[in-house]
């Protein structure tokens, strides 16, 4: 092992321990609050009246408020600093969740859900955008991986979590679904505040890094960005227009579409699968997927560090979740469809922070936060669209399967689409030494 790769996975093991843990808190949160809805969705129809297709048109106007801000989102925080817009960001979607503990009426629901949508607007890409200004590429994949515990956590502690919340029902007059939004909302704004004194905008601002340290990052992420700047767009509108970026935009729409048609809906599979209603037993069981999806995240990132098949393991881990989304439907065997959840939950989960590696080789500066910000917001309206196609192929086809032969056949299009239109500039392997040091 030489000495460049020895400092290499010294700083980056640093910054790992440093920044992983709290940004994975603030995507836990984040994940709960957009999808905690599945949790509410029988006692929240009960209470107010809402139809199949009302809740599935809410639940999915959140990423039309998302897609509307994302990119302006975006760019704010490449002008203002990751800590002060990341603040503004939690504290004002931590705010209106907790308003939906008044969503009474279907206007009111549509609104709140659009304005949450509104106030998440960047989160994400903004993530993804603060982890290039600090994990050279050759450790971006696990760093990625790390933070899209996130989601997978977010029902592990969640599902518990909003289970027990529900079963508040009736404690200070107030409704089981209104504790979850009050309680999950108001964590969130905590958090955001915290944020804003916690996290450093770049290495060169790290007191907690030696000056060497912050010497050598800064100069590893210089290289990365000379290197990027070589091979694509360097201003915001070259990058908004370019044709990869386009196609990455498609992609990710096809993954959001099966990961969101599956995650609205799966408290309600899992409690017709135990044959009971969604309350804390629903809750823990419903964690068991996204621990496994944890385990495969962990595991898949790292392997494509280490041999620089990224392409290859998204295009398997998004053709295996594919399958078993339709298995999950078709099987009448409650143990076969939850290992086949297992799978689907762990190969849509993995395959995003591989699928983030394809941008962020060629974007760089500016162009990065308007190109992953614009991939981020076109390709979640697919968590718009899942819901509402989900619903309308039950309906057409009389058959809770039919809609998710739909998820599945975009997850599986997502693995073509990679293998026929998505070109990346390639790198060697980080070397084994490397690896090691930085996990």
């Amino acid at each position: 092992m030489n000495d460049s790769a020895q400092a290499e996975g010294a700083v980056t093991s640093r910054v790992m321990r440093r920044l992983l843990p709290f940004l994975l808190l603030m995507y836990v949160l984040a994940f709960l609050d957009r999808a905690n809805i599945g949790f509410a969705q029988k006692a929240l129809q009960q209470d107010t009246g809402l139809s199949n297709a009302a809740f599935a048109f809410g639940a999915g106007v959140f990423f039309i408020g998302y897609a509307i801000f994302e990119v302006p989102s975006n760019l704010l925080l490449h002008r203002v600093g990751a800590k002060l817009w990341m603040c503004r960001i939690m504290v004002t979607w931590g705010i209106v969740s907790a308003a939906m503990s008044m969503a009474h009426s279907a206007t009111t629901f549509y609104v709140l859900r659009f304005l949450l949508g509104v106030a998440e607007a960047g989160f994400f890409p903004g993530i993804v955008y603060y982890l290039t200004r600090w994990f050279p590429q050759s450790s971006r994949a696990r760093a990625l991986g790390v933070f899209y515990f996130g989601a997978p956590l977010a029902f592990i502690f969640g599902a518990p979590l909003s289970g027990l919340l529900l079963d508040l029902h009736g404690a200070f007059g107030l409704k089981g679904w209104q504790w979850l939004f009050l309680v999950e909302g108001l964590l969130a704004s905590i958090v955001g505040v915290w944020a804003f004194w916690y996290l450093d905008d770049d290495p060169a601002k790290a007191r907690w890094l030696s000056q060497d340290q912050r010497a050598y990052l800064v100069s590893r992420l210089s290289d990365d960005a000379r290197h990027a700047s070589t091979h694509g767009p360097r201003s915001v509108l070259a990058a908004l227009v370019d044709p990869r970026v386009v196609v990455l935009c498609c992609v990710y729409f096809l993954i959001q579409a099966a990961v969101y048609g599956v995650v609205f809906y799966l408290p309600q599979q899992v409690a017709a699968l135990l044959g009971t209603k969604v309350g804390f037993r629903v809750g823990v069981v419903t964690a068991l997927p996204w621990v496994v999806a944890v385990i495969v995240t962990w595991l898949v990132p790292r392997y494509a560090d280490r041999t620089g098949k990224h392409r290859v393991c998204a295009v398997a881990l998004l053709t295996m979740s594919g399958v078993a989304i339709a298995i999950s439907g078709l099987s009448t065997i409650p143990f076969i469809s939850l290992i086949a959840l297992c799978c689907a939950a762990s190969g849509f989960i993995a395959a995003q922070p591989l699928f983030w590696t394809f941008p962020t080789r060629y974007l760089t500066g500016a162009a990065a936060a308007a190109g992953i910000a614009l991939i981020n917001s076109l390709g979640g309206l697919g968590g718009f669209f899942a819901p509402m196609a989900r619903t309308a192929a039950e309906a057409a086809f009389h058959s809770a399967s039919a809609g998710l032969m739909v998820l599945a056949g975009a997850s599986v299009l997502a693995a073509l689409v990679i293998v026929a239109l998505v070109r990346v500039p390639e790198r060697e392997p980080v070397p084994s030494g490397d690896t090691a040091n930085a996990s």
